[in-house]
């Protein structure tokens, strides 16, 4: 017999079954009708899961032993929402992505505020011991608490101004605020590397950085070159912070009288500027047997970031 003859079950021989004939499938029952998971965004860690998968592979294992515990080694999470929801499927960082970019952040802004030298320059390494600093430093600290307005420290050599100086700057730092700190005299040849065919800024780019820095600290104003280029790039960079109200910290061993008349006017501003002068002695000049004696009982401590 052909087999392509041969008689379907329900069917005539030569045409099918119509369709209102067939017997349909049996109908699913109703099942309870389950309720959408809400997740809120702030709970993600604990509900989301990575939307990578882990292969086991003996040549190159996929999750290294210090990978991160919630995201597998993989950087994202995904979030635990239901389909329809708007946030099913949606990814987001997880929080050893957002600690990584914090800690780079916070590499490029040291770096940046050309601190470096002077990270040995605390509070915790101002030894108050020494006659005459115990003012200076708390009119320091404080204003570290909450930078703002402007403060000037006149004082002779070595009576502390850089170290406060610098102390302001590594507290602001810690706290992450953008700074830079500046010898003056190396602050103009800074500017003037930009006239360098080869120089990786445009000199725009770095006199901006400088005029509108969140917090300026400018150390030794009066003892750079007194040319007319010098004078006026400098002066252009207080004139602008003074305007604009930024938070500036200057020191000098020089008489105000003998700064440029546009400079000493607006340090003397006193709605602006605090002036601050120092009375303790040059420390350079104590012997080994004086510097031991000012020693504090606990060792001064390396500024930690």
């Amino acid at each position: 017999m052909n087999p392509a003859a041969a008689v379907r079950p329900g069917a005539s021989q030569g045409r099918e079954v119509p369709p209102a004939q067939r017997q349909a499938p049996p109908a699913a029952r109703p099942g309870p009708v389950e309720t959408p998971k809400v997740v809120r965004l702030a709970d993600f860690a604990a509900t989301a899961s990575s939307p990578f998968i882990q292969y086991e592979d003996d040549v190159e294992p996929y999750i290294e032993q210090n990978a991160c515990p919630h995201c597998k080694g993989s950087g994202w999470l995904r979030l635990d929402s239901p389909v329809g929801d708007q946030n099913f499927g949606k990814l987001v960082p997880c929080e050893c992505t957002m600690a990584l970019k914090d800690r780079k952040a916070f590499e490029e802004l040291k770096k940046n505020s050309n601190i470096e030298l002077f990270r040995d320059l605390t509070f915790d390494t101002f030894n108050t011991r020494v006659p005459k600093t115990r003012e200076s430093f708390e009119v320091a600290r404080q204003y570290a608490k909450d930078p703002s307005d402007w403060l000037l420290f006149m004082g002779n050599y070595g009576c502390g101004k850089t170290h406060l100086a610098a102390a302001i700057a590594n507290e602001a730092l810690s706290r992450h605020i953008r700074l830079y700190f500046a010898v003056v005299p190396d602050l103009l040849d800074y500017l003037r590397a930009t006239f360098d065919p080869n120089s990786s800024e445009t000199y725009d780019q770095r006199f901006e950085m400088i005029r509108n820095v969140p917090l300026l600290i400018l150390d030794d104003l009066g003892t750079e070159n007194a040319k007319p280029w010098a004078r006026e790039k400098l002066y252009q960079i207080i004139n602008h912070r003074y305007n604009a109200k930024l938070p500036t910290v200057i020191t000098t061993n020089n008489d105000l009288d003998t700064l440029d008349g546009r400079i000493h006017s607006r340090v003397c501003d006193q709605q602006l500027c605090r002036i601050f002068v120092l009375q303790a002695d040059d420390y350079r000049m104590y012997t080994p047997e004086d510097r031991a004696r000012f020693r504090q009982a606990s060792p001064p401590t390396r500024q930690k970031y």
